[in-house]
């Protein structure tokens, strides 16, 4: 198990011993957090590690996956792109399959706890359901601010009967009349995908992946959607490739709750044009190694987002002492500070133009990478979730 003593020497001085102080009135409180996926995605990432560090100072921390059909999350995947403004139309028909599964679902999982976390749309009608005792939180990581209004209008009927909820960004945010909460999501240092890796583990992978660092790489690692503008990652590319011979490597895949990840994938393929230079890598939801090897063997990574909920593929490469070129929205706004830990864009040729000033100027990404990194731990790392979440359960008196 995870134990927090071992961020002593990584987290920022002193904030160890504080969150073990934190805890100590929350002994043995029972706390669940309930999402729709295991593998792929931030969500399961940061529970993977949060749910154990939770356990370490002493709270009794489980987490729970819902199960759904095919319907179900083609159904939420359409509640995650109305919620983000992009029209869809979604019949009665699967909303009532919508209800029917979350129904099945609080028959097959536990939810009596002191604290309960139900994470994004998927279960969020699972609050229909809740025991008598506890308090419950709907804790939503995308970007709500401009939502198609049936969709939302959906959804809160069910979101005004929890007890407050958490957001990663104020103006994610709409007006409700619960108390909402405001934490930023974190990477975990010691994860596979962000530990340090030796120059040999590091070689290796990259030869399994046929991936070669004979030229700088770019690299974006997303999961195949439209809203992280794989396309415009390609056009960049190309724009700068007439001035500097380097690689583009797009990396990623689809979590098991996305079925349209696919479509995606095929128009990635059709726009690179069998470019010996573009290279697409299909990941499973758990190549945490084989992400960590390609962050740290690019020039410059890439996060071209159109919307983004936080994007914690800007805190990982940071991490790594990489400079970062992100699209001007959601949390990538808020990972980095412009000129110093990296640069956010709005269009393909903004992008194209920070490439191009990087690659002419490489002590500026050497400088730019080691503030990143440093960014990063006073801001982004597990540690300081830990820190939220104890501070938020203290606050709402469980």
């Amino acid at each position: 198990m995870i134990r927090l003593e071992a961020y002593r020497e990584i987290a920022p001085q002193g904030i160890v011993d504080f969150l073990y102080r934190m805890a100590e009135k929350m002994q043995g409180k029972k706390i669940i957090h309930v999402n729709s996926t295991k593998l792929g995605g931030g969500v399961a990432e940061i529970l993977r590690s949060l749910v154990p560090l939770l356990q370490s100072v002493g709270l009794d921390a489980q987490w729970e996956v819902i199960g759904g059909n095919e319907e179900f999350f083609s159904t939420t995947k359409a509640f995650h792109n109305a919620l983000q403004g992009q029209e869809q139309k979604i019949p009665p028909t699967m909303l009532e399959n919508y209800l029917e599964v979350n129904r099945e679902n609080a028959q097959n999982i536990s939810l009596d706890a002191d604290f309960v976390v139900i994470h994004d749309p998927q279960p969020a009608a699972l609050i229909q359901y809740r025991p008598p005792k506890g308090k419950w939180i709907w804790r939503c990581h995308i970007d709500v601010s401009q939502p198609q209004r049936k969709v939302w209008d959906f959804l809160r009927q069910f979101v005004v009967s929890y007890d407050g909820t958490i957001f990663s960004l104020p103006r994610f945010a709409q007006r409700l009349p619960i108390p909402q909460f405001l934490i930023h999501p974190s990477i975990d240092p010691l994860s596979d995908k962000n530990r340090d890796l030796t120059p040999e583990e590091q070689q290796e992978i990259l030869r399994r992946l046929e991936v070669s660092t004979d030229k700088p790489i770019l690299l974006q690692v997303s999961r195949f959607d439209r809203f992280k503008d794989p396309l415009g990652v390609i056009q960049a590319y190309r724009l700068v490739k007439k001035h500097h011979d380097l690689r583009l490597v797009l990396a990623g895949g689809g979590a098991t709750d996305d079925p349209e990840g696919e479509t995606v994938l095929e128009e990635v393929r059709e726009a690179a044009q069998d470019d010996p230079d573009i290279q697409i890598l299909l990941l499973p939801p758990d190549a945490y190694l084989e992400i960590n090897a390609l962050q740290r063997a690019a020039a410059i990574v890439l996060q071209k987002s159109l919307r983004e909920g936080f994007g914690l593929t800007v805190a990982e490469a940071m991490w790594k002492g990489k400079p970062v070129i992100g699209g001007f929205t959601g949390g990538i706004t808020v990972q980095l500070v412009y000129g110093v830990t990296g640069f956010t864009v709005n269009s393909v040729e903004g992008a194209a133009f920070r490439i191009h000033h990087l690659l002419d100027n490489p002590e500026v990404m050497n400088k730019m990478g080691q503030d990143a990194r440093e960014f990063v731990r006073r801001n982004f790392l597990i540690t300081r979730h830990l820190g939220d979440y104890l501070a938020l359960i203290n606050y709402v008196g469980c």
